[in-house]
């Protein structure tokens, strides 16, 4: 099944483990593992260059990796969208106690990756017919949304929803994405960000999020940056 020449992945992952039931990473440990792998960051003057764009897909440990290794991405945010109460929490929204989703906030070159690519490889690396679950997540918080922040963006999603419906992508499996005005992000706490290259031996991160990341890479090689190739 091939949408703008790129396979379409519909994931399969194991119920044993859960992004929401994963323990906190010990902060003294993180820092260390940053400091032996240290990434330069963008700095804010080069982030104001850049176009945004916003999804949620199910953990967001999962989707800032996969984002991370797309060609044109400079930088991606963990954080919280799609509901109403201000300055959530990861306790409040992990625990369904919000109305908002894991959400990502992507920094993208479009000289280099279009808005139309980020949505494609949105729909190719998750399961857009599960409703409220991704993976072993469930609740509304892991539910899937395609953010947008103008009349562009809306048509593009839109039309990217129809294609797929037309060329029977999921076998007649309803799609059940929200398309939503961004209204407001919320970036989460410190230590989500850049979570799975941090705790690379997290149970969830090396049972579902690399095995997703992994089966991603496979069907959008032509996406990747060099590095993650």
């Amino acid at each position: 099944m091939k949408i703008f020449g790129n396979t379409i992945l519909v994931l399969a992952l194991a119920l044993t483990y859960s992004c929401q039931s994963s323990p906190k990473k010990n902060k003294a440990a993180s820092s260390e593992k940053d400091t032996a792998n240290h990434i330069q960051n963008p700095t804010a003057q080069e982030l104001d260059k850049l176009e945004t764009a916003y999804f949620a897909s199910g953990c967001f440990w999962c989707v800032e990796a996969i984002f991370e290794s797309v060609k044109g991405v400079k930088e991606v945010v963990s954080g919280y969208a799609g509901g109403s109460q201000a300055n959530p929490t990861y306790e409040q929204v992990a625990g369904g106690r919000t109305d908002h989703a894991e959400a990502v906030k992507v920094y993208y070159d479009p000289e280099v990756i279009s808005f139309t690519a980020l949505v494609q490889v949105f729909f190719g690396s998750h399961d857009p017919t599960t409703l409220n679950r991704q993976g072993p997540d469930r609740g509304p918080q892991y539910r899937s949304i395609a953010f947008y922040q103008n009349d562009r963006e809306k048509e593009i999603i839109e039309g990217y929803i129809k294609a797929l419906k037309e060329q029977k992508v999921y076998q007649g499996e309803p799609i059940t994405t929200e398309v939503t005005a961004l209204s407001k992000f919320y970036e989460a706490e410190d230590y989500h960000q850049d979570y799975e290259r941090k705790n690379p031996n997290n149970s969830y991160i090396t049972n579902v999020s690399v095995p997703r990341l992994n089966r991603f890479k496979a069907n959008f090689s032509d996406y990747l940056k060099e590095e993650a190739h």
